[in-house]
């Protein structure tokens, strides 16, 4: 069955939004399984001009990658929480640039309503002395809501009554906890009653069953590309808990956050950074808080594409992805942001762990063990080339070569594609 799912094996940011992009060209769909407005999707378009090539840098939130292609069907799966008022940001800024999304996007009756009381909630948490790293989005808080069945769901714009009846119960609610909890300014119902209703009329053009959608393309043989948001080490169940995210960006994911059986997955590719970078709070364990990962922030711009906040930074840790190709099943890999280690002298990997005198071969879920973990490394002599105008794999610098193919050789997996700058003609396909 032709479904393909694109993973992030690391923390995020490893570049899933340009691999989407890239791998676009040649799927009828590409549906977004889970997440929210916190994610932040790259895609960077060049352009020939008389003057040369320019590049256009485009940021997207909700709408699937895919968009930029005006074959592709874009979904916004059950599995995503949805915040109509980014929606109709992003929707305005493609329809800027000329791009018309109407027919094109698909939103799941199904999906969660993210509300103002939930990002109210999710910032003043983050201020206390506990918090997560979130990007105060309200991601956790309309999970919470989606658990506890208290949640608002896209169908529930097409009732008005039922409507004002939930969104009153839950406004009130929360309005005595910031009132008496946290002495903050209680949410005026009425007018959150009426900006919703008023949100139903924007995207009612856009919602269906897509679940029901997605089977018929199915059955029809159309070729569907699954992108999921953040990484498989900020998976509610399977990343470094309790710093992660509050849905499920593993492979796992897609099923449940598109109403897709698993007998239809084809393949899982993951997307892998050539180094490794954090953003928030939590373990990691191949940190560098020294120059040299000032230098790879600097170099490779890592600044987070929906908050500007600037990522932690280390060098690509094995034993983590070794973790992350197994409880994903990802098959093949695609390794982004070689360039940025172009200029280095020195690359290091980590192969291994110490926690005090004992070696751990396998990635220790245990938060207080993967803090006191570590990094063993192998060191690579640098290419000290620049790769970014290369387009063959072969004619990669053989240090280049010699370090993509350990790394295989060290996950026991194919690198399949290499990215070696953020523009979409910078993609090398690994024979």
């Amino acid at each position: 069955m032709p479904v393909q799912i694109i993973v992030g094996a690391q923390w995020g940011d490893e570049g899933k939004g340009k691999i989407v992009d890239h791998l676009s060209e040649n799927v009828d769909i590409v549906a977004r399984y889970q997440g929210g407005a916190n994610a932040g999707h790259t895609v960077v378009i060049p352009t020939i001009t008389p003057n040369g090539i320019t590049s256009k840098e485009y940021v997207l939130h909700l709408i699937p990658s895919g968009i930029f292609h005006k074959h592709v069907t874009c979904v916004i799966g059950n599995g995503v929480v949805l915040d109509p008022v980014a929606l109709m940001a992003e929707i305005g800024q493609l329809h800027e640039l000329g791009i018309d999304v109407k027919g094109r996007l698909l939103i799941s009756h199904n999906a969660h309503l993210i509300m103002p009381y939930h990002k109210l909630l999710d910032s003043i948490r983050e201020q206390g002395e506990e918090k997560i790293g979130t990007t105060g989005r309200g991601i956790g808080p309309a999970y919470i809501d989606k658990y506890t069945r208290t949640g608002i769901r896209v169908v529930d714009l097409l009732d008005r009554d039922t409507l004002g009846k939930k969104l009153k119960r839950n406004i009130e609610e929360n309005n005595r906890l910031f009132s008496k909890v946290y002495h903050s300014k209680e949410l005026d119902v009425d007018a959150i009653i009426h900006e919703y209703q008023e949100f139903d009329k924007m995207i009612d053009e856009y919602v269906t069953d897509t679940s029901l959608y997605l089977h018929s393309a199915l059955k029809k043989k159309k070729k569907i590309l699954a992108e999921g948001a953040q990484g498989a080490l900020l998976d509610v169940d399977h990343g470094t808990y309790p710093f992660v995210t509050s849905s499920n960006p593993t492979s796992g994911g897609a099923c449940t956050g598109l109403g897709i059986p698993p007998t239809a997955i084809q393949s899982v590719v993951g997307v892998v950074k050539a180094y490794s970078t954090r953003v928030g709070n939590g373990p990691f364990p191949t940190e560098l808080n020294d120059e040299t990962g000032e230098r790879l922030r600097k170099t490779g711009g890592e600044f987070g594409a929906t908050t500007g906040r600037p990522r932690r930074c280390g060098w690509l840790d094995i034993v983590s992805l070794q973790y992350s190709l197994r409880i994903n099943g990802i098959q093949k890999i695609a390794m982004t942001k070689l360039d940025v280690l172009d200029q280095f002298e020195e690359i290091k990997v980590c192969v291994g762990y110490m926690v005090g005198e004992k070696k751990v071969r396998n990635f220790p879920t245990d938060l207080r063990m993967l803090e006191l973990a570590q990094p063993q490394y192998r060191t690579f002599k640098g290419w000290k080339t620049t790769t970014s105008g290369i387009r063959s794999y072969g004619k990669l610098p053989a240090r280049a070569r010699s370090y993509i193919e350990a790394i295989a050789s060290l996950l026991q997996t194919k690198v399949w594609m290499v990215s070696v700058g953020a523009r979409r003609d910078q993609t090398l396909i690994a024979r």
